[in-house]
């Protein structure tokens, strides 16, 4: 707007003409901030009520996750259980816990079992401890793996390397990693006996020793619960499904009938796949909390973390780019957007830049206390100290910021590595696309 100032006019006349021009051009700019204040407040709001959600569904799974407890003696004789053969894939494992996973398989109070373990090119001692245990107990045999063939990821040419010597109706696939209690074989046999189960797959307790393991291994069992019940992986009517490779047992009958592991050649996340296929086949599939019966530590240090979640993350989501991204901006706003925002305020109310940045700084101090009980609940589950849900946005943080670099590596050929082997590379094994049908044989049950 155009104005002339009259020269004649006397002094408060120009003040006040002065003061009325300033107020008219401030007052664009004042209601700009008021409406994004607005709307920052409202989405604060949102992300409140979004972790009071988070809460109750929290709540609700972890009442329903009851573990398995061990069970002493099978609904049918020793003559009547079913042999069980045990796959154990293992690379480069010596400085892991390899002899305590064996040693621990070969304790189980289940007498009809075999296991079929395959050193699968390792570059380090793994063999060596394999033989050793061959020696002593003849219900281990040690397989040499040859390279995988083109095609074929390693752990899924693994385990048909190791299936192609099973000679049990039922099949265990486990990883080098697992601790047993000596019952749980009995248990799970005696759970899918009861329930006339096809196949069994077991969470066990993810142990965590670190302090990096600590903000991260509650993060992840709580995506795990939220996947397990939005998902709704219970029902058999829904295709979801959860597989955990470190304890899946299934009858020979149902893997074979949907490829065995042929089937699953090209897949990094070969378990929950798995899991997938044999749900979609009518097979009934059942999965059980067994802190109890099981345990592992599936890392060591933050370097072992960032690399297995690479592996994995973008596999989680059927490799579709946009909806990982859509996950990462999302699970973003909810987990560092609260505690960024109250810190903004609360620097903007002690600079005294506006009074109003209270109505922002409650709801996201809110929304961030709201977060950390949420981590702190599920912490404690874990055995972690529930101290650890003070960094909740650093451990989702990162969870999210591995599934970023995941999706991208992948995506754009670079690959990702696991034990030495580059995985998705331009030049090698590409990821599968979603498939809309099971790859089912010609197997009859």
């Amino acid at each position: 707007m155009n104005r002339r100032l009259d020269v004649n006019a006397a002094p408060g006349d120009f003040d006040r003409s002065t003061t009325s021009l300033l107020d008219e051009t401030s007052m664009p700019t004042m209601a700009f901030q008021l409406n994004l204040l607005v709307i920052l407040t409202s989405f604060v709001w949102l992300l409140v009520f979004g972790w009071l959600i988070s809460i109750v569904l929290t709540l609700y799974g972890l009442s329903r996750q009851k573990p398995l407890l061990p069970t002493n003696h099978l609904r049918t004789t020793t003559s009547e259980a079913p042999l069980v053969s045990v796959l154990v894939p293992a690379r480069n494992e010596q400085h892991r816990v390899l002899s305590e996973c064996i040693r621990s398989i070969l304790a189980q109070d289940y007498e009809s079992f075999d296991v079929i373990a395959v050193n699968d090119h390792s570059t380090d001692a793994t063999g060596t401890i394999l033989e050793t245990f061959a020696k002593s107990d003849d219900r281990l045999r040690v397989i040499e793996g040859a390279e995988p063939p083109a095609g074929w990821l390693g752990k899924p040419y693994a385990m048909q390397q190791a299936l192609n010597h099973a000679r049990g109706e039922w099949i265990l696939a486990t990883d080098a990693d697992m601790i047993f209690d000596k019952a749980v074989l009995s248990t799970a046999v005696a759970r899918m006996l009861a329930a006339k189960g096809d196949a069994l797959t077991l969470i066990p307790h993810f142990e965590a020793g670190s302090f990096w393991e600590r903000v991260m291994i509650p993060t992840w069992t709580w995506v795990l619960l939220m996947f397990t019940l939005v998902y709704r992986i219970g029902n058999p009517k829904t295709p979801a499904a959860v597989g955990i490779g470190g304890f899946f047992l299934m009858r020979r009958a149902v893997l074979e009938r949907v490829g065995g592991y042929e089937a699953l050649k090209d897949e990094v996340m070969e378990d929950v796949r798995l899991a997938e296929m044999i749900k979609r086949s009518g097979a009934r599939l059942l999965t059980e909390y067994a802190p109890n019966l099981l345990s592992t530590r599936m890392y060591r240090n933050f370097r072992e973390m960032w690399e297995c979640s690479t592996k994995n993350w973008f596999s989680g989501m059927k490799f579709s780019l946009s909806f990982a991204l859509l996950c990462v901006f999302s699970m973003h706003s909810m987990s560092i957007g609260p505690p960024l925002i109250a810190l903004a305020s609360a620097l903007g109310i002690a600079a005294g830049v506006s009074a109003d940045l209270w109505s922002l700084l409650v709801p996201a101090v809110f929304a961030w206390l709201l977060q950390v009980l949420v981590l702190a609940m599920v912490s404690i589950r874990s055995e972690v100290s529930p101290a650890y849900a003070l960094t909740a946005p650093l451990g989702l943080s990162f969870l999210y910021a591995m599934l970023f670099d995941s999706s991208i590596r992948i995506t754009t050929g670079r690959g990702v590595t696991w034990k030495g082997r580059r995985i998705y590379e331009r030049r090698g094994v590409r990821p599968p696309r979603f498939r809309t049908a099971p790859q089912v044989s010609n197997i009859e049950e």
